[in-house]
């Protein structure tokens, strides 16, 4: 079982992302399940959303303590919330932040890690772009396919499209491409 939990604030999309990257899944044939875990329910508070990816049945309804991946939809979290807790150094972290993770402070949190599971991009920025929004969860997903190996990107893009159909959804899966292709292309430069 792949275990998934994804940090950000309030209107970011967290509980939508882990929805989005449950949905992926299921329509890769494999089990899976995303549910949220909030704290004050209003715009800007800290939420984190969980999803677990399993090729059985998935049984465990509790929250994720200990992650095999990390995604963080907002980096001014790192001063108030232990992201971090229960991340094996095998685990895979992805940021969004135009700033690399020691311009942020938070480098030796990830020194054990191999170089390949820590990224970090500017994923409201590429939404920006690509949305018109700084939304990140759309573009993160499509850097976290890339990243993992977990999902196609058509699982990815399929997902989108199923939640938000037309033009809002092909706007999302132009980002999510955008990004698994910049993943892609700096893994394969390394």
């Amino acid at each position: 079982m792949f275990q998934i939990r994804v940090h950000g604030r309030g209107g970011q999309g967290v509980v939508t992302a882990a929805d989005l990257l449950a949905t992926a899944a299921f329509l890769e044939g494999k089990h899976a399940q995303a549910f949220p875990s909030f704290g004050s329910e209003r715009m800007g508070a800290p939420v984190v959303a969980f999803c677990r990816i399993a090729s059985s049945e998935i049984r465990l309804r509790e929250p994720i303590l200990e992650p095999d991946a990390l995604i963080i939809q907002d980096a001014t979290l790192f001063s108030s919330v232990a992201v971090f807790d229960g991340l094996s150094s095998c685990g895979y972290v992805l940021i969004n932040s135009k700033r690399s993770p020691k311009e942020m402070g938070i480098g030796p949190s990830l020194e054990a890690f191999p170089s390949d599971h820590v990224l970090h991009l500017d994923a409201a920025d590429i939404a920006r772009q690509h949305i018109g929004r700084p939304i990140p969860n759309a573009v993160l997903l499509g850097a976290f396919a890339a990243q993992t190996g977990l999902l196609a990107l058509e699982s990815v893009k399929a997902a989108i499209s199923e939640k938000f159909p037309g033009t809002m959804g092909e706007k999302n899966n132009a980002a999510a491409a955008f990004a698994y292709e910049q993943v892609r292309g700096s893994q394969a430069s390394c």
